[in-house]
């Protein structure tokens, strides 16, 4: 249900590394080492396990050389697994079903939706050997999420064959970069943390048995509810 939120906080987070201004000498190796080599996902408690992280890190092989540990700066994204009610100032949700006709639908079936919304705790930490880089990668962090066409990013879901983008907001772009401690002098470390505030589509078809259109194919391009073509309000009228 969340996956499509994670990966595109993800593409947000790229979007992030492509704008990196390389303002010191590690930052000139780091943008220019690829995405996939300089941001990773870790686990849901990252500040807890961040030394384990960077252990893990350092034993990669992120340049098929076995004998070259993987290099630093680098970024950690963390997904918390709770999940928070919104406050009524965003959104409302959607408890009871909706008829809707899916936008794009060539075959205008009627399905039923209803929407969830919920508040998504991440954390970004940024990990460099030196403290100049490590304030640059959150500082030039700070900037992307300020930036208001940054605020608001979309989620892809797919239903009955249908791709359609949902939102997914920043909660607040305002940015606190805290210090982690860590048991080595030459690693600086910073974490942001950033709550996403999402809605969630809740597709419905009729189940095996049920009246349907006759209109789908199979469980992934399913069919929609019956429609009342026309309804004979005055039947007397006719006798």
């Amino acid at each position: 249900m969340f996956e499509p939120v994670k990966a595109a906080f993800g593409e947000f987070m790229g979007g992030y590394y492509r704008s990196l201004a390389p303002t010191t000498k590690p930052m000139h190796e780091y943008v220019n080492r690829g995405l996939d080599k300089s941001i990773a996902w870790a686990p849901s408690r990252m500040v807890d396990a961040i030394e384990d992280m960077l252990a893990s890190w350092q034993r990669n092989d992120t340049d098929s050389a076995p004998t070259r540990p993987a290099k630093m700066p680098v970024v950690f994204v963390a997904m918390a697994r709770d999940l928070s009610a919104p406050s009524r100032d965003f959104t409302t949700q959607v408890a009871d079903e909706l008829s809707v006709i899916i936008p794009g639908d060539p075959k205008e079936r009627h399905f039923k939706l209803r929407t969830l919304s919920g508040e998504i705790r991440t954390q970004v930490a940024f990990c460099a050997e030196d403290e100049p880089t490590v304030k640059s990668l959150a500082a030039q962090f700070g900037l992307w999420l300020d930036s208001p066409v940054n605020r608001r990013f979309y989620a892809g879901y797919t239903f009955a064959g249908i791709a359609k983008r949902w939102p997914v907001q920043i909660e607040d772009p305002g940015m606190v970069a805290m210090g982690i401690q860590t048991d080595s002098k030459n690693k600086n470390i910073l974490a942001v943390d950033v709550t996403l505030r999402v809605t969630v589509p809740l597709f419905s078809a009729p189940k095996d048995g049920e009246p349907n259109d006759g209109k789908g194919t199979g469980p992934d391009d399913p069919s929609g509810y019956p429609l009342v073509v026309a309804v004979d309000t005055y039947p007397g009228e006719l006798a």
